[in-house]
């Protein structure tokens, strides 16, 4: 059994225990991003941004980059290259009481 369907077994499990079965959920799509960085730049400072220009952002290279589902940090990981696109390999999953380790 890989560690996916071990991941899907336990939450089902856990989700059944509530009264909810989890296949009535996998259907629902969510909104997932990977974040390189931020900054907080002026508005003058957006407006002067040409060709070419350069937003340092917040974090060094090589750190992980923040996986979000809807606005929410769920994971970490690290920039890959597959068949000439960017993906994400994940490195970490954190739980909803885990987030404070990320920040």
């Amino acid at each position: 059994m890989s560690t996916e369907e071990a991941g899907q077994k336990a939450a089902a499990s856990k989700s059944e225990k509530k009264g909810l079965p989890l296949n009535t959920i996998y259907d629902v799509m969510l909104n997932v991003a990977v974040e390189l960085g931020r900054v907080d730049i002026t508005i003058g400072g957006l407006l002067k941004l040409k060709p070419g220009s350069i937003i340092e952002l917040n974090k060094i290279a090589g750190e992980a980059l923040d996986i979000v589902a809807n606005g929410n940090v769920f994971g970490r990981g690290e920039g890959v290259v597959v068949n000439d696109k960017f993906g994400v390999r994940v490195t970490q999953i954190v739980s909803p009481e885990g987030i404070d380790d990320l920040i």
